[in-house]
């Protein structure tokens, strides 16, 4: 199947066109199409933007139950934001250089970011703001992702490394070693049996996690990929390049299956979106697109940011998606996907085999197709540009007023505002419940932390004894090898 290719859609608005003052939360809508009668999707709407980072956003990441937003920034802190628009954020100070990257974990108790100061940190999302540090890269660490049963941590770093650490032991592993450059970014599959990573050799390496092994290296040539993530299925990786283009990979055949030139500026961030069939992508030209990657072509381009947009990620469900530029503004918006009951069939098809092998002595497998057969839902002209103007302080976008949330102080202890809709008793019954979780979490990662240092110390008064020993009857060994008279 040859790479297939699509221009990109119309140009953004010009920044500073309109000298209205505000937040830019407008949007206009421009249409192309042959006259051709088509049934069109639902516009992404604007649901929040949140400002509150006084850098550029770098990261951003949804909790599994979408109450909770985090982001990480170029200002050094880590940020968690409610959904409810009555509910505070909450600033997370400790690391000491830029927050490169940030993630949930899957149960949403933890969250991990990782920093140029050399260290990774997994954060309680409370107000107690309270974190545990790993160390063990010798450079700035550009990327960080849970497993996806939780219990481990593969992080990128510009040492050329990649590293895998238990969670709830809170240890180091061990390191995967082939980059010969910088490692930018390092993802596990679905099923957490193997893992990605890309680096500035302009390479992208597939691993055996088990074996820790170099399973096969895609290699780019005219750029390097910043960003890239598995597909749902677990059959396909896809990459977001620095040649302004995003590429996909079928890991099984070691084949290019769609290459997407849409982009008119570097690719910095993508996301699957969870059924398979639409990525999200990010780009220095300050757009944010949406690929159908079933009808292989350009959906929807976003206009919103003002300069470089850094990232990008679905929600768990699929709901709502959320970017963060340098513009220090953080947007979610809700994607009116059209998700009917054939999602589950659509996602099954693409999951051709469970357990696919990787070894580079079969026969190269057929290219899988990802996601259904082409529907008659879009033309195949049709292409959407919404973009985001200034024209007023709080201006409607396709008929929802976006709520816009300004946090009060950068302080990990923030207070919190109940909706005023929720029953007290039941208020009061939840906070103590989260409350008690918490509690249980931390105890549990102190246990851990003593009997981590319980095994430490008794294995160094072990090598004390041995020592001690030795030096005490330096000529044992002489006395037992020697003949009796």
């Amino acid at each position: 199947m040859l790479p297939w290719r699509h221009k990109a859609g119309p140009k953004r608005q010009t920044p500073g066109t309109n000298k209205s003052k505000g937040p830019t939360t407008s949007s206009t809508l421009e249409s192309k199409s042959n006259g051709n009668s088509a049934i069109m999707r639902p516009d992404p709407t604007l649901e929040r933007n949140f400002k509150g980072h006084k850098d550029a956003v770098t990261s951003v990441d949804f909790s599994s139950n979408l109450k909770q937003i985090a982001t990480s920034s170029a200002d050094c802190s880590v940020m968690i934001w409610n959904m409810k628009p009555q509910r505070r954020a909450y600033r997370f100070d400790g690391h000491e250089d830029s927050v490169t990257s940030i993630q949930f974990s899957p149960s949403g108790h933890l969250v991990a970011s990782c920093s140029k100061d050399k260290t990774v940190r997994l954060w309680v999302p409370n107000m107690k703001a309270q974190s545990t540090v790993f160390k063990a890269h010798t450079a700035t660490v550009r990327s960080v992702n849970f497993s996806a049963d939780g219990q481990n941590l593969v992080t990128a770093s510009d040492d050329k490394t990649v590293k895998v650490w238990g969670v709830h032991r809170q240890k180091f592993l061990f390191s995967l070693s082939q980059h010969i450059n910088w490692v930018r970014c390092a993802r596990f599959s679905p099923d957490s049996r193997l893992v990605i990573s890309s680096s500035d050799d302009k390479t992208i390496k597939l691993w055996d996690k088990n074996s820790r092994e170099c399973i096969h290296s895609f290699c780019e040539h005219a750029g390097y990929a910043t960003h890239v993530d598995f597909h749902p299925s677990g059959t396909c990786i896809a990459a977001a390049c620095t040649d302004k283009s995003v590429k996909i990979w079928d890991i099984r055949s070691l084949k290019m299956l769609q290459h997407y030139q849409v982009h008119n500026g570097a690719v910095n961030s993508l996301s699957f979106h969870p059924s398979g069939n639409f990525l999200l992508t990010a780009s220095n030209d300050s757009t944010t697109k949406i690929l159908d990657l079933v009808e292989g072509k350009l959906l929807f381009t976003l206009h919103g940011h003002q300069g470089p947009v850094n990232c990008v990620a679905f929600s768990r469900t699929g709901e709502y998606f959320s970017s963060g530029g340098s513009d220090e503004q953080v947007m979610v918006w809700k994607s009116n996907f059209d998700e009917t009951s054939d999602t589950a069939s659509d996602t099954a098809r693409v999951q051709q085999s469970t357990s696919p092998t990787y070894q580079a002595s079969e026969p190269a497998q057929t290219a899988a197709k990802i996601g259904r057969p082409p529907r008659a839902a879009i033309h195949p002209n049709t292409h959407r540009s919404l973009s985001t103007s200034s024209t007023s302080t709080q201006p409607k976008v396709h008929g929802v007023e976006p709520k816009v949330h300004y946090p009060a102080q950068p302080s990990p202890q923030v207070s919190l505002v109940l909706e005023e809709s929720a029953p007290p008793g039941l208020t009061t019954t939840l906070e103590h419940i989260m409350g008690q979780l918490d509690i249980l979490t931390q105890t549990v990662s102190i246990l851990e932390q003593r009997l981590t240092l319980t095994e430490d110390k008794l294995k160094e008064c072990l090598q004390n004894q041995v020592a001690s020993h030795a030096q005490t009857f330096p000529d044992e060994a002489s006395w037992t090898s020697a003949a009796p008279y």
